[in-house]
């Protein structure tokens, strides 16, 4: 069939919408309409090539060229097709993407860490997850698609290890949005800070990440959650949304913490900028207490080694520093779950879109993240 997608041809170009051919789902794979698709700020990580890999490291480990590529990995949408063997999803079922496959079979899977899937290695490879062969075709040529997702697309196949299926009444641009950086946020908090009744959380960078790390300090019961952020409307929905105070940096952070702990400072800080550096690590463990956790979440480049930190109070106050990839949940069982946060009113996720796009104006989504006009943009198809 033909369909259409947004493709980007090279760095810091914009997104073009192209007609591409795509082939049917072989054994494993399904068909999906995607309906929506959130506009992430992984995805302009590939128009600034912060996320991508040398040329020559790509020829040395036998990967496909970083361009052209279809982009987008949070996504929703409707089955409109089964390939051979697959189990547990019928054609009409709605379905939430998965940017970590969960095969449920792996070591990792197994002991409820599906975020570590061994499966997700194959999301850089050539082709599907299933065969290394192409299903999306552009100009005769087979075309990479971002997380083996690409939902930046009217249509995809996928692996039916990237597909959660998702109760049919949910409005398919919230379900887009659990699909990556609700559950990122919300479990950077949950599972990887492990926030608890009565504590001070500092979150830092307060974007589609961050905005639900402060939601889930919330729901887990936090006294002081302290949103930082330059950007005044993120501050203003940070307060919406479950944060006691907001600061427009971590030095401007420093004295308040101090003030709100009498001098302990933060259990735990979130660390969810649009892009991870070194020399933001050594501010974050300032504002953390002794024996407190520093969760990093957010995207580094991929040539990022140097880090600013003092390791003498790493180790005499004993604090942690934690990584974390889709907030160390599991996507069978967190995205149903946080659906029925939001079902019951728990979680706020209405509140997010700030506003919905055309595929036909994806450019013009990321000019209004990037100027800061936007929590979370999503496209409609």
């Amino acid at each position: 069939m033909k369909t259409r997608a947004a493709v980007l041809w090279g760095l810091h170009q914009e997104w073009q919408i192209e007609e591409i051919d795509l082939d049917g789902p072989k054994a494993g794979e399904v068909l999906v309409k995607w309906e929506a698709a959130g506009l992430c700020h992984s995805d302009e990580h590939l128009v600034t090539g912060d996320v991508l890999p040398d040329p020559s490291m790509l020829e040395q480990f036998g990967l496909p060229p970083s361009f052209p590529i279809i982009g987008g990995h949070e996504g929703a949408g409707t089955i409109l097709e089964v390939g051979e063997g697959v189990r547990g999803l019928r054609v009409g079922d709605h379905i939430a993407a998965s940017f970590i496959p969960a095969c449920g079979r792996c070591r990792f899977c197994v002991s409820g860490r599906s975020s570590l899937c061994d499966m997700g290695a194959r999301v850089y490879g050539h082709g599907q997850i299933s065969d290394r062969t192409d299903r999306h075709h552009l100009n005769g040529e087979g075309v990479p698609i971002v997380a083996k997702l690409g939902t930046f697309a009217e249509h995809g196949v996928i692996n039916e290890a990237s597909a959660i299926k998702v109760d049919p009444d949910l409005p398919m641009e919230v379900v887009a949005l659990v699909s990556c950086g609700v559950a990122t946020g919300y479990g950077s908090a949950i599972y990887r800070a492990e926030v608890k009744p009565g504590e001070t959380v500092v979150v830092v960078g307060v974007g589609g990440i961050g905005i639900n790390a402060v939601q889930g300090a919330h729901i887990a019961g936090a006294r002081n959650i302290v949103a930082v952020d330059p950007i005044e409307l993120k501050q203003k929905t940070a307060l919406e949304l479950g944060a006691t105070h907001v600061a427009s940096s971590m030095s401007e952070a420093t004295q308040l913490v101090s003030d709100l702990t009498r001098g302990v400072m933060a259990d735990s800080v979130i660390l969810t900028p649009s892009l991870m550096y070194g020399d933001l690590l050594a501010p974050a463990l300032s504002l953390t207490a002794k024996g407190g956790t520093c969760v990093v979440t957010a995207v580094a480049p991929l040539n990022q080694r140097d880090v600013v930190l003092d390791l003498f109070e790493l180790a005499m106050w004993q604090k942690e520093i934690r990584g974390a990839i889709f907030g160390g949940g599991s996507p069978r069982n967190d995205i149903p779950i946080l659906l029925d946060l939001y079902r019951n009113g728990q979680l706020k996720l209405d509140e997010l879109v700030t506003r919905t796009y055309p595929l036909e104006e994806i450019n013009q989504g990321y000019e209004d993240m990037r100027a800061g006009r936007n929590i979370r943009g999503v496209l409609v198809m």
